[in-house]
């Protein structure tokens, strides 16, 4: 029925909250202008009335945020990287990973490391390391 999945009640509870506020807020500060234009003594009182407005609407707005923030962290979000993605590298091997083939085990055998651990820099040299001078392979 709707596109995105609806937010948690906790969060939901504290977006409406804010509506509320803001919605408040706005309609003091439209009380006040009004005032002020008829220059009604109540302008004043309803200019405070919205600074006070506008610091709870801002808390609202933050209780937003720190709330999403907090049920995310606790009851995590459901994510699958997708079919592009590589593994970060340094992160070591998982504990359920299968044995190295039999490449590998050949190049243990000969003492060479696998691709992974040369950097960027040596891999598009050959594996040899680029010249710090940033020259050319004629000018050595």
């Amino acid at each position: 029925m709707y596109a995105k999945p609806r937010l948690p009640d906790p969060v939901r509870a504290a977006a409406v909250r804010a509506v509320i506020a803001v919605a408040l807020t706005l309609v003091l500060l439209m009380v006040a202008v009004l005032c002020s234009l008829a220059e009604v003594w109540l302008a004043f009182p309803m200019v405070l009335g919205t600074l006070a407005g506008t610091v709870v609407a801002t808390w609202c707005v933050l209780d937003v945020w720190v709330t999403r923030q907090v049920w995310v962290q606790r009851h995590g979000v459901v994510s699958e990287p997708s079919s592009v993605a590589r593994p970060r590298p340094g992160r070591g091997h998982p504990v359920n990973a299968a044995p190295p083939g039999p490449a590998a085990k050949r190049r243990a055998a000969r003492g060479r490391p696998g691709r992974e651990h040369y950097s960027a820099g040596e891999r598009s040299a050959g594996g040899r390391s680029a010249p710090r001078g940033g020259g050319t392979s004629a000018s050595r």
